[in-house]
């Protein structure tokens, strides 16, 4: 038994050295773009590619504030989705992407100007989801967490659309075909 446990700790110590080996090392892979040089990295994945054709209709769904003055890593996962499908091979018309917002992430839908006034800082995610709205991105606030957090339509950064809740707006993108990203 005594065997058996340094054995174990030895393979999770060595596991561990491994993983973070590999993982510095691909860390290096990730880089920006095609469509977005700011946001979204995202790495190569050999051997992976996409007909002309192919087209993704995904919704995501985003609950969780960031800190205040930081970038939401939910709205950066939109434009990774957007950059490493468009660097292998799907055309950015392809894609329909939806932003579906509620919980504490409501306030990070606010203009800079009223976001300060309640967080202290500027809005960190103003200039991604105004360059995610620019690509098509549908951007959808829940109206009960709206309602439930203060936060008025005239205050919400240009472009961003405000349903009667989240399972609203997430049953209507469903009607259009879309999937939810579990992620």
């Amino acid at each position: 038994m005594i065997i058996k446990k340094v054995t174990s700790r030895a393979s999770l110590g060595l596991a561990v050295a491994l993983f973070m080996t590999g993982q510095a090392s691909a860390k290096s892979d990730f880089e920006y773009g095609p469509v977005f040089n700011s946001y979204g990295k995202h790495a190569p994945v050999e051997g992976v590619s996409f007909h002309e054709n192919q087209t993704f209709k995904v919704a995501f769904d985003v609950a969780k504030a960031a800190k205040p003055g930081e970038v939401n890593r939910k709205f950066d996962s939109l434009a990774r989705f957007i950059n490493m499908h468009v660097a292998n091979g799907v055309k950015p018309e392809n894609l329909a992407l939806a932003l579906v917002v509620h919980g504490s992430a409501t306030e990070e839908m606010l203009k800079t100007e009223h976001f300060k006034q309640r967080k202290g800082q500027p809005n960190g995610n103003e200039t991604l989801l105004a360059a995610l709205m620019e690509h098509g991105v549908e951007v959808i606030v829940c109206g009960q967490s709206a309602a439930a957090h203060g936060v008025e339509k005239s205050a919400l950064i240009e472009g961003v659309k405000m349903d009667l809740s989240a399972m609203t707006a997430h049953a209507r993108l469903a009607q259009k075909g879309y999937s939810v990203n579990p992620f």
